[in-house]
C-alpha cells in the first residue's frame, strides 16, 4: 500500500517565484545591453529596479553560478560569462519529486554520476583530492554523530562532479537541483535513509584517490543501488 505521508512536497510557490525572478533579471540584463565579462548591477539596485526579495535574487544568481552563466568575484562582484536573455535562459528541469519522479531522476543520475566518478579518478589534481576528503571528513562526522548526513553527503558528491573536469555534469545536476535536494531531505524524515551506503563513500575516495576509473564506477553503483533500494522500500 502506497504511504503518501513521506514525500517532501515541491515548494511549488518558491519555484514559481524564482522562475519570475530568473526571466525579469534576464530581461533586465537584455534592456540594459550587458555583455559578457560586463559586472552586473550591485543586489541592491536590482532589487529596487525589479522589486524582487533577496533571497530569490540570491538563489537565481547561485543557480545561473553553477550553469556558468555567471561568475561571482569576492570584492569585485557578479560577472556575466554569457549572454542571457529570457529566450535562452536555463530555467529548472520539471522533475516529479514524488517516489515514481525520484526513482526516474536516479536513472539519469546513475548515468551522469558513475562517469563523473570514473573522470576524477581519472583527472583528479591534488587540490581536488584534498577537497573531496574534507567533504568525505565532515560527511563522517555528521554521519557518526547524527545517523545520516544529507546536505554533506550531496556535497561529497558536488565535489566529485567539480573534480571531473566537465562542467556540463554539474551543469546537468543543477537542472535537478529540486529533486536532488528533496532525495538528500528524505534523511530529515527517515533518519537511516541510505545509510548502508555509507562505508562504500570512503571506499569511493579511495579508488578516486587511486586513480582506479572502473573501481570508482563499482563503487558508485554500490552507493546508488542502496538509494533506489530505500526509495522503493519508503514507497510501497
Amino acid at each position: 500500500m502506497m504511504q503518501p505521508d513521506w514525500r517532501p512536497q515541491p515548494p511549488r510557490a518558491a519555484s514559481a517565484r524564482m522562475s519570475m525572478v530568473m526571466r525579469a533579471v534576464a530581461e533586465y540584463i537584455g534592456r540594459s545591453d550587458l555583455q559578457p565579462g560586463d559586472c552586473l548591477p550591485a543586489e541592491r539596485v536590482l532589487m529596487a529596479e525589479l522589486s524582487v526579495g533577496r533571497s530569490t535574487l540570491r538563489e537565481v544568481i547561485r543557480h545561473w553560478q553553477a550553469l556558468g552563466v555567471v561568475e561571482s568575484r569576492r570584492g569585485s562582484g557578479t560577472y556575466l560569462l554569457r549572454r542571457i536573455s529570457p529566450e535562452t535562459m536555463h530555467l529548472p528541469l520539471v522533475v516529479n519529486t514524488g517516489g515514481n519522479g525520484l526513482l526516474q531522476m536516479m536513472e539519469v543520475r546513475r548515468g551522469l554520476e558513475v562517469e563523473a566518478s570514473a573522470l576524477a579518478a581519472i583527472r583528479a589534481s591534488a587540490a581536488d583530492l584534498e577537497l573531496i576528503e574534507s567533504k568525505l571528513l565532515t560527511m563522517e562526522a555528521v554521519f557518526r554523530e547524527n545517523g545520516c548526513a544529507g546536505p554533506e553527503d550531496l556535497e561529497f558528491h558536488l565535489s566529485i562532479y567539480d573534480a571531473c573536469g566537465n562542467p556540463l555534469f554539474g551543469q546537468l545536476l543543477s537542472q535537478m537541483r529540486e529533486s536532488v535536494q528533496t532525495l538528500f531531505a528524505m534523511s530529515r524524515v527517515r533518519t537511516d535513509f541510505a545509510s548502508r551506503s555509507f562505508p562504500f563513500h570512503r571506499e569511493l575516495f579511495e579508488a578516486i584517490a587511486a586513480k582506479d576509473p572502473d573501481a570508482a564506477r563499482a563503487k558508485t553503483l554500490s552507493i546508488l543501488a542502496i538509494v533506489e533500494e530505500d526509495i522503493k522500500d519508503m514507497i510501497t
